[in-house]
């Protein structure tokens, strides 16, 4: 499960009050918000998770290729 801070968890309950608020019509309190927050937490943050690692790699692969572009673009001719 993916841990938040307290400040991070503050804001993010703030944000599921405000979306139920907004989008849903409904007031939804502090606890339930949490509640809510730690499923999703749960069930989800490792899906969220491994997709970021996955970009990652993807974005680190194509910047090995942009360098291995580079470094052959430096090799000087010789004769054999």
């Amino acid at each position: 499960m993916i841990e938040l801070g307290k400040d991070e968890k503050a804001l993010l309950v703030a944000k599921i009050q405000r979306y139920f608020e907004q989008e849903l019509q409904q007031r939804i309190g502090g606890f339930d918000a949490q509640f809510l927050l730690d499923f999703f937490a749960r069930e989800a943050g490792a899906h969220f998770y491994n997709r970021g690692l996955h970009d990652a790699q993807a974005l680190i692969a194509l910047r090995l290729e942009d360098l291995a572009d580079a470094i052959y673009q430096l090799e000087r001719p010789t004769q054999g």
